[in-house]
Parts: C-alpha cells; sequence; structure tokens
C-alpha cells in the first residue's frame, strides 16, 4: 500500500482577464519566478504559486498562492502593504480584469510541500 504524507496548507486564488498583446509579460510577472513570487519569497510562509492558462478562454488565466496559513499570509501583505500595492499599480496595464476567487484551507500532497 502506498502512503501519501499530506500537510495542511492556505490558498489564495485569483482569476485574471488578460490582454492579448500583454500575454508573454503577464505569463513573466505571474509565473514561476516572476515578480509576484520574488516579492512573496521573502516570507518564510510562502509555499509556491501556480499559474494555469484556461485552455477553452485563451485570455483567462488563475493563480493559485500557497501559504503555510492564513494568519502567515494576512501578516505579509501587512508587512509588505507598500510593495505590493506598488507591484499591483505596476500590474494593472497586463490584465482587462481582476476576479478575487477565494481563501481556501485544505489538505494536500502539493508537491511543493516537503515531507
Amino acid at each position: 500500500m502506498h502512503v501519501v504524507k499530506t500537510k495542511k496548507f492556505f490558498v489564495y486564488v485569483w482569476e485574471y482577464r488578460i490582454k492579448e498583446e500583454n500575454r508573454d509579460d503577464f505569463e513573466q510577472v505571474y509565473g514561476p519566478t516572476g515578480d509576484w513570487v520574488q516579492l512573496f519569497q521573502k516570507s518564510e510562509g510562502y509555499l509556491g504559486t501556480e499559474l494555469h492558462w484556461d485552455v477553452s478562454k485563451a485570455l483567462r488565466y488563475v493563480t493559485l498562492d500557497y501559504w503555510e496559513s492564513r494568519e502567515i499570509r494576512d501578516d505579509f501583505r501587512q508587512q509588505f502593504a507598500q510593495e505590493l500595492a506598488d507591484l499591483d499599480r505596476r500590474c494593472e496595464s497586463l490584465t482587462e480584469r481582476e476576479i478575487f476567487l477565494g481563501d481556501f484551507e485544505g489538505f494536500g500532497a502539493y508537491r511543493g510541500f516537503s515531507s
């Protein structure tokens, strides 16, 4: 029997509708080595980000930002409020719309977790 180790985590989920002409820049800034990840990595409780592209709606993306807990994410947002606001302003031109989909907690075998 194969046992998969799981760990509780918190996920912050956003949906983006991008402008076609900004696709490459958007993927760079929001991708796994992009500006958002670099900022989030200032928190020890940040676990990683996934960027997903909707194959049926070419200009729709979803990000999943993984944190150890909601409290850690909230503390980060408070501590780095100005840097977050500055980066958000810089990124506004890349999207037509941003939709906050929610805060989620769950258990899973997220590949970024260490055993």
